[in-house]
């Protein structure tokens, strides 16, 4: 009953955590001016912009000059702009590109199913790669603790916590990608993400964003397991027979994984984020890229939509990881006072 009432309070701040924040960003983008410029040749009318702007009721009044292109407009009140963008989406209209050059008067929702899948994929392998290297390496320098293999784990752990993925990404590509030619530079067009062609030109991308993770869960293993094995409870557990490794196992590995186990979800939010340059860097058309490109040309649907998918990734993940100390460990009565 407790996590049931914790769950329900913790889903409730969430939505209104996500109201505030998306509410905040669209008077924050709708307070820039207009980009939209007349280009002929294209194949639309040049003032075509400006008439999709005033149908979905961004701006009124628009005001022509001799040669018939609009030279002035009236905007909507901020806020009745919000509530028909608020309507908009309850009738499943989510909205379209206006001024993103790759994807004007395209579907956000569409655009944006077709680059979800690098995303997750990519995020997926990083986080199946790390989280076995990562945890392995964190037993093994608590097992050794203060030893010298402990001391050459740490010192990996510093350089690979203290550099960013982006200069993981440039070292990458040029020792592997450039020098050794092991994998492509970028990317490989297509949609056949499951082939061993695609998978390999992935890799790279992958390897930047897992290195830092993998730091950061050795370093969370290393630090609770070398405080749970000096418990005394461990050792109960050998003078009751069991070997050490029995021990750890058994008993210090179950209590570590109550601080692991939520680093590993936090760890994967974080990846997400640092996707952003990295799908830049290595050409991934993921939604990282979509989200990069629809800052630059200031296109009002596209930043709200995927402002409100990463706010949303983060809000959820939040719950979830707080949710997960209750299964971990049932002594933990989430809710409870």
């Amino acid at each position: 009953m407790y996590m049931f009432k914790y769950i329900m309070k913790r889903i409730a701040l969430a939505i209104m955590s996500f109201c505030v924040i998306m509410v905040i960003c669209f008077v924050l983008i709708k307070l820039l001016p207009l980009t939209i410029t007349h280009q002929s040749g294209q194949g639309f009318d040049p003032n075509i912009d400006f008439i999709r702007f005033e149908a979905r009721g961004y701006i009124t009044n628009l005001r022509y000059n001799e040669a018939g292109l609009v030279v002035d407009y009236d905007r909507v009140p901020i806020m009745k702009q919000l509530w028909t963008y608020i309507v908009n989406i309850f009738h499943g209209d989510f909205g379209m590109g206006f001024a993103y050059k790759d994807y004007k008067f395209q579907n956000v929702w569409d655009v944006f199913v077709e680059h979800l899948p690098p995303t997750i994929l990519i995020n997926i392998y990083s986080t199946l790669i790390g989280v076995p290297i990562g945890i392995g390496l964190g037993i093994f320098a608590a097992l050794k603790k203060n030893k010298w293999q402990d001391q050459v784990i740490n010192v990996v752990i510093i350089l690979l916590v203290s550099l960013p993925s982006v200069v993981f990404g440039i070292l990458i590509q040029y020792v592997f990608c450039f020098k050794l030619g092991w994998f492509p530079l970028t990317m490989e067009s297509g949609y056949d993400y499951f082939t061993w062609k695609m998978f390999r030109s992935m890799i790279p991308a992958v390897f930047s964003l897992c290195l830092g993770s993998i730091a950061g869960y050795a370093r969370y293993t290393r630090a609770e397991l070398s405080e749970v094995l000096t418990s005394e409870f461990m050792l109960l557990a050998r003078t009751k027979g069991l070997t050490r490794g029995q021990a750890t196992l058994r008993h210090a590995m179950r209590n570590s994984m109550v601080v692991i186990f939520p680093s590993i979800l936090s760890e994967f939010i974080a990846v997400l984020s640092g996707s952003l340059i990295i799908e830049s860097m290595f050409s991934i058309p993921g939604v990282g890229g979509l989200y990069l490109g629809s800052i630059t040309y200031q296109d009002y649907d596209f930043f709200m939509f995927l402002s409100g998918f990463y706010c949303f990734v983060g809000l959820m993940a939040g719950i979830v990881v707080d949710i997960s100390y209750g299964f971990i460990d049932p002594r933990i009565k989430m809710g409870a006072k």
